[in-house]
């Protein structure tokens, strides 16, 4: 375990704390097994305490401690490596305190395998900004705006449960997360929104960093060595402020690094961001890329050095109709549409899985249009597999150095 931080003290307003020099992650480790001689692009060995999975992958999301429409046992039948939840929603309902009793979300959720949480500032800015998610609007969709008030000390809002009011703080968010029990867990922070100006994102990064400090010093104080922290670096779209992010994060005992925060208006300023972030990454740890996923997406980031993505694209958009289809200049089918209707082959028999393989086009966009849920599962676990798919060929093409000719058949021009 690390040095013991000195107490938070206070400064015009602000909180800061020594952070601890080291920190002891026992039960956890990475290591590059192999790198790409043409891009940033590596292969690694992520350790946890329920297992060792290999990067690139992709971490599927779990909102509520549930992956919509697949059972767990089903993720593990599609080859799932790794899954999260969100913090914010496990601490709002059940509770950190009874998913503790009952064995943590591992034994809660009955799945055995890897997993991650969130530190509850990505609801920070989808309650601030009312941009939410469907998974998190849930039936309070008329009401997103409940936050309140960001402060030096964290974040107040109403529970959209039961509208208790709530202050989340970096020291609470550690305490949750070590309730709950995943494996790779992230500092508090604040996901600033594509709207706001430089002097706010500037001000909001840097209490971000303070409200680092104070979670690596919790997060120390309740160290066993069963868990990851990774710190997250923010700044917006500013080049000078991600520099200066990513440095304040290579100089702290995080785990692993996340990149965070507003990545643009479009996706060409997306990459730069990320860009922007990656240039500077220069400690060989597990790097995440927040709330990203597409196809695309993975191509482009596995090739500036991004280890995981997580993303609730994937089971998303199967409640919608739309299947991942390797080879589909635009990444999905929709297969609501009419010309499906009489189509009598499977999505993709290759796959192995019932989904993928034993059931018609047709008898899905029939299941879909008499509004049966069994199309909606269908999809979900076509599109887990399909990314699992993914992940793998790509983990094996750059060990071969053929990435580029595998982005070709997944996406043709």
């Amino acid at each position: 375990m690390g040095s013991q931080s000195k107490k938070r003290r206070k400064s015009a307003g602000f909180i800061h704390v020594e952070p601890p020099e080291s920190i002891g992650y026992d039960g956890l480790g990475f290591d590059i097994i192999h790198r790409d001689s043409d891009s940033k692009a590596r292969v690694g060995s992520l350790k946890t305490p329920h297992g060792t999975l290999e990067t690139p992958n992709y971490i599927f999301c779990g909102t509520k401690a549930s992956i919509k429409n697949v059972m767990p046992q089903v993720m593990k039948d599609l080859q799932t490596d790794i899954i999260l939840a969100n913090t914010y929603h496990c601490m709002i309902q059940p509770g950190p305190d009874l998913i503790e009793k009952l064995g943590g979300l591992h034994k809660f959720m009955g799945w055995n395998g890897p997993m991650m949480t969130d530190s509850g500032g990505f609801q920070i800015f989808s309650m601030g900004h009312g941009s939410v998610a469907d998974e998190i609007k849930g039936r309070n969709r008329n009401n997103s705006k409940s936050m309140l008030k960001i402060t030096e000390e964290g974040a107040k809002f109403r529970s959209y449960k039961d509208g208790s009011m709530i202050m989340l703080t970096p020291e609470l968010s550690m305490e949750i997360q070590r309730k709950l029990g995943a494996d790779l867990i992230y500092q508090f922070d604040e996901c600033t929104a594509f709207h706001v100006d430089r002097d706010y994102t500037e001000m909001s990064m840097h209490r971000s960093h303070r409200w680092g400090d104070r979670s690596l010093k919790a997060f120390d104080e309740g160290n066993d060595g069963t868990q990851g922290l990774y710190g997250i670096i923010q700044g917006g779209v500013y080049e000078n402020l991600r520099k200066l992010s990513t440095q304040w994060v290579e100089d702290r005992p995080f785990f692993g690094t996340a990149v965070g925060g507003s990545l643009g208006g479009s996706e060409e300023q997306m990459n730069e961001v990320v860009a922007m972030c990656m240039d500077n990454v220069t400690k060989d740890r597990p790097v995440h890329l927040l709330g990203i996923g597409r196809i695309r997406d993975v191509f482009t980031f596995v090739r500036m050095g991004i280890d995981t993505f997580d993303c609730v694209s994937p089971t998303r958009i199967a409640r919608h109709g739309w299947a991942l289809v390797k080879g589909e200049p635009q990444e999905r089918i929709n297969i609501r549409n009419a010309r499906f209707r009489d189509d009598d082959t499977p999505l993709y028999p290759d796959l192995d899985n019932p989904a993928s393989r034993d059931f018609s086009k047709g008898y899905i966009h029939h299941l879909f249009k008499a509004g049966e849920m069994l199309g909606m599962q269908l999809l979900a676990m076509h599109n887990v597999a399909t990314i699992n798919l993914l992940m793998r060929e790509v983990r094996q093409a750059i060990k071969d150095g053929t990435l580029d000719d595998l982005e070709k058949e997944w996406l043709p021009d």
